[in-house]
This record gives structure tokens, sequence and C-alpha cells, in this order.
């Protein structure tokens, strides 16, 4: 296993000038031995980009890559020692799984005994020891993304093990056991993992930490309770949970802060800039208050879900829509009616040109 850093940037045309042209913008990381990461944002953010660099794949076209403190920037992946998985299954149709699971052993002279070993080992943690003899070529195409992950994984001597979407093909009622075999190889083996991504639960539920990308710029990055907590960037607060985070227009005044049009007592402890500001809620924390409650401010009901666990209250302050998560055994308004929601609050966030103010 390796400790990876990067501290590079990379673009696909010859002289950036600013930062559109960048499919990475420049960035300084790291990847500690034996951690588990994800590499979480939506299409074309830079995050297989990041990962085919980190490969070997691509050459950054600024910067280096590290491994336990060497320069391997211009190293090819055998060089690295690197496992990837793909988007979708990269396996030997003609082979049986134990000889597809065997091969990158075979091909680097791992002793026969030793090879049976492991390919049980991993078959066992994939729960394929009874289609060891099977040919790959009539299993579903889940079975064989399994397989494709088996042989990224059957290699204990790996410096990391690198991810690309690898549940794709997968049956959704698969994905949620397979997430968690792959945790439980990770607590077993100690490899490192990183993971991409554009499914929040599978990168909240997989990584020790996340990556946040957006832009090609990598936005935070944090374990699951502070991308939910306390987003760097409002951009996390509108990824991260279902629904995200509310944002309203606020203004930062020496005794007050005026959201959406309202007049606020600035929240006790508070040291807010004066100027334009954001203030960031989460529906989990944006509650039904009493009329006139301190940072409070009145809505207008426009629809209410019944989800099954919780009811999604949706509700408009001037010309911008809030969305509240209510309990099963909470009074739930109708629509058309008014209700003060309580947006200032211990869980509340400020923000400054998208930034999370300290």
């Amino acid at each position: 296993m390796a400790r990876i850093n990067l501290d590079l940037a990379h673009a696909y045309k010859p002289n950036p000038q600013q930062d559109s042209d960048y499919a990475l913008l420049p960035l300084s990381m790291e990847f500690r031995d034996g951690g588990a990461y994800a590499l979480l944002g939506p299409s074309g953010c830079g995050k297989t980009t990041m990962l085919n660099i980190m490969s070997g794949l691509l050459v950054p076209s600024q910067g280096r890559v590290l491994f336990d403190g060497k320069d391997v920037t211009h190293a090819s992946p055998q060089e690295r020692n690197i496992a990837q998985v793909f988007q979708f299954p990269v396996i030997y149709d003609t082979m049986t799984v134990a000889e597809n699971l065997a091969f990158p052993l075979k091909n680097r002279k791992v002793p026969e005994a030793q090879i049976r070993q492991r390919v049980g080992q991993i078959a066992e943690m994939l729960d394929m020891s009874g289609q060891l003899d099977q040919r790959a070529s009539g299993l579903a195409a889940d079975a064989k993304q399994k397989i494709s992950l088996g042989r990224g994984l059957v290699r204990s001597d790996v410096a990391a093990v690198l991810f690309d979407e690898p549940l794709t093909v997968i049956d959704p009622h698969l994905k949620w056991q397979l997430r968690r075999k792959l945790k439980q190889i990770h607590h077993e083996l100690k490899l490192t993992l990183i993971y991409v991504t554009h499914d929040q639960v599978e990168a909240l539920t997989f990584a020790e930490e996340v990556v946040v990308m957006t832009r090609g710029r990598a936005v935070q990055v944090g374990a699951a309770d502070a991308l939910f907590e306390r987003p760097q960037h409002v951009f996390v607060g509108h990824f991260i949970g279902s629904p995200g985070m509310n944002f309203l227009p606020a203004q930062g005044e020496s005794d007050a802060i005026v959201v959406a049009g309202h007049r606020l007592a600035r929240p006790a402890g508070k040291a807010l800039p004066a100027g334009a500001l954001q203030v960031g809620v989460r529906p989990e924390y944006l509650a039904i208050a009493a009329a006139g409650q301190p940072g409070a401010l009145p809505c207008t009901v426009e629809k209410v879900q019944d989800i099954g666990t919780y009811f999604l209250l949706t509700a408009r302050v001037g010309e911008h829509t809030l969305k509240a998560r209510l309990g099963t055994g909470e009074a739930v308004p109708s629509a058309g009616d008014t209700v003060w929601l309580q947006v200032l609050g211990r869980h509340t966030c400020f923000y400054q040109n998208e930034e999370l103010l300290a």
C-alpha cells in the first residue's frame, strides 16, 4: 500500500489561460496509506481525470505525483503497482471465475498454493465460492463485475486499488451488498482504496473520507458528518443531502441580519461580516416555530408530500423556496397555510462568496 500525494493541475488543451480551460485546477492533496476515499461529484467535474493521473494512465500537464515520497509522475501503472477497476467488466470470457481471479497472480509468478489460497479468500469475500468453476461467459453482468472487483483486490502487494464507478452495471438491490463487502474487505485487507462515483450514497457509505469535486476543484475533503453538518462550500450543501441544503440571500449589518428581505436579530455569539451573505440550513433542521419567534421567517406552504417516514414540506418566502422535513408525529400544515420556519439556529451555516464563514 502507498501514501499518495498530488501537487498538480491538468488541462487537455495547451496553454490554459482561464479556469474553464482546466480539467483539474491546481490542487495539493494527500491520500494516506490504507485509507478508503471516494471522489464524489457530477459528470465532468474532474474525478476520473484525477483517478487516471493517480493510476498513470494520464500524465498531469503541471506538477507531480508522489507514492510514499517517490516521484512517479511519468511512471506507468505497472511501475506504480496499481490495480484499477473500470465502470464496465474487464474479464476473460473463455476462462472460469477462478482462472480470471488467478490471472494477475499467475502473471507475477506467485506460487500455485498461494494463488489457490488467495483466490479462495477473495471469492469468499465476494460470495463467489460456489461459482469458481463456472465460465465467465455464462454469467450475468453483475457477476462479471464482481470478478473485475476481485481481480483488482486479489493482489496483496498493490500500492492502491482504484475504482471508476464500478457499480454502474450492478442491479440496485445488489449495490448495497457490494458496498458493504468492499467496506468489509477494506477493514480486513487494509488496502488503499480510492473510489470514483457521482452517487452520494455510494460515497458516504463506502469511504472514510470523501473528496467533493465541482468544475475541476476539490471543494471539501471530509467524513460524512462534516460534509452534512458544515459544508465548506455552497456546492457541497446543494450536492450532499436529499433534498440538499436550503440557501437564502442575506445581508449582514452591525446588529442584525436581513434574510430574504426580513430583518432578524443577529444570532448570539455570531460575528458576521457586513455585506452580502448566504444563509444555509438543512431541511432536517428547518423546524416550524411560533409566529414571531426570533430567527424565524413567515412562509407560505406550497405543498406537503408524504414520504412515509417523514413529510416533505415545500414553502416560499418571497421569491425563494424552502424545504423542511417534518416528523410523522408533527402537526402538518396544508397548502396555502402560512407557517413560521426557524431559519436561524445552532445548525445554520453562513456563507460569503460561496465559502463557509468560520
